[in-house]
């Protein structure tokens, strides 16, 4: 099964539609599938609800595809340094549902495990839970929270292997594992692809059989925040 392609648009060929649901890795500016997004924008999708922990900032990552107004909906945990993604929300352009950074990540794992809810405190006794079942056990109160199905993942790695086994580099480990394992396809953009058996098995951080298609690209590698210490 071939699973290198030539380019970001090539990896979502046949793949996007409007009204998709999408699941990106990343956390701010890092580990986020830059190329993939940029596809996506140039594709012109749109109406896409996105689970992702943020949306970038306003011309990086999600934030272009605010800026062309493809997004009808945000999955997230945190709506800073995009003003954008603000305005929108703040007035009823953009749908958003919040939800705590673990709750995210486990409704990912989840959902890529197979399991369609579960049980947690976290947001108990605030908006989170507005709607939701709430469930005792061993007398305390826990919120059913439910699993992450997406039509795609687009994930970014450090390295990769022709058969799709993945490296992620410190950081960038973040939400893109369960993200790639919580969408019916997984696209995945990478920095260099190694010749297959290369890897350490023992260091692989996502196994190939959740990766369908890869491409290996260049990189901008954005800095979110500077802070430098005077002279």
């Amino acid at each position: 099964m071939k699973k290198v392609y030539g380019s970001a648009a090539e990896a979502l060929g046949g793949i996007l539609h409007d009204g998709m649901f999408i699941a990106a890795g990343g956390f701010g500016l890092c580990g986020i599938p830059e190329l993939l997004l940029e596809a996506i924008k140039e594709a012109g999708t749109k109406d896409l609800t996105f689970a992702s922990n943020n949306a970038g900032v306003d011309d990086f990552g999600i934030g272009i595809l605010l800026q062309t107004k493809q997004v009808r909906k945000m999955i997230s945990s945190y709506v800073g340094e995009n003003a954008e993604f603000m305005r929108q929300y703040l007035s009823g352009e953009l749908e958003l549902e919040f939800n705590p950074q673990g709750t995210l990540a486990e409704r990912m794992r989840a959902g890529g495990a197979g399991i369609p809810g579960f049980y947690t405190k976290t947001g108990v006794g605030t908006v989170i839970a507005d709607g939701k079942e709430h469930k005792d056990f061993n007398g305390e109160t826990y919120i059913l929270e439910r699993g992450i199905f997406a039509d795609l993942s687009i994930v970014k790695a450090w390295k990769a292997d022709a058969t799709g086994n993945l490296v992620f580099r410190k950081t960038a480990r973040n939400f893109n594992p369960p993200a790639a394992t919580c969408g019916k396809i997984c696209v995945a953009e990478v920095e260099e692809i190694v010749p297959t058996g290369s890897l350490d098995p023992d260091s692989i951080h996502l196994p190939g059989i959740y990766v369908h298609r890869l491409i290996q690209g260049e990189h901008e590698k954005r800095i979110e925040q500077r802070t430098i210490s005077a002279a």
